[in-house]
């Protein structure tokens, strides 16, 4: 069965840091890529960043380019997202999601075939 499992969310104040982490089942691990997309209340689900599994290329929505790191650990089969200079326009679920196929960069909803329950980040100003 395949699982994704996010964690690492919490409450940060504005400016700080937070590493969400994303383990992923034997079965997700064959798909060609992971993501990580954001949904704040009342407002439609945004891609955050993307990699493929072997970390060579990597994708970055541009609400969070420039502050944020993508990255992998197949060892663990285990993705990253590094969040700094976290802002309140942060505050959101964040999904881990898995996508197979060729295409990339991968930034659709459409492009990932697994999804995560996603957890929680809030940003205090």
């Amino acid at each position: 069965q395949v699982q994704l499992v996010e964690s690492g969310g919490g409450l940060v104040q504005a400016g700080g840091s937070l590493r969400l982490s994303c383990a992923a089942s034997e079965r997700t691990f064959s798909s060609a890529a992971m993501g990580w997309f954001r949904q704040a209340p009342g407002k439609e689900r945004e891609f955050v960043a993307a990699i493929s599994w072997s970390g060579s290329s990597k994708y970055y929505g541009s609400s969070v380019k420039g502050r944020s790191t993508i990255a992998t650990d197949n060892a663990k089969n285990m993705v990253y997202l590094q969040m700094n200079s976290l802002k309140p326009d942060d505050t959101a679920v964040y999904y881990c999601a898995a996508g197979g196929g060729s295409s990339w960069p991968k930034y659709r909803e459409r492009e990932y075939d697994y999804w995560g329950q996603g957890t929680r980040v809030t940003v205090s100003s």
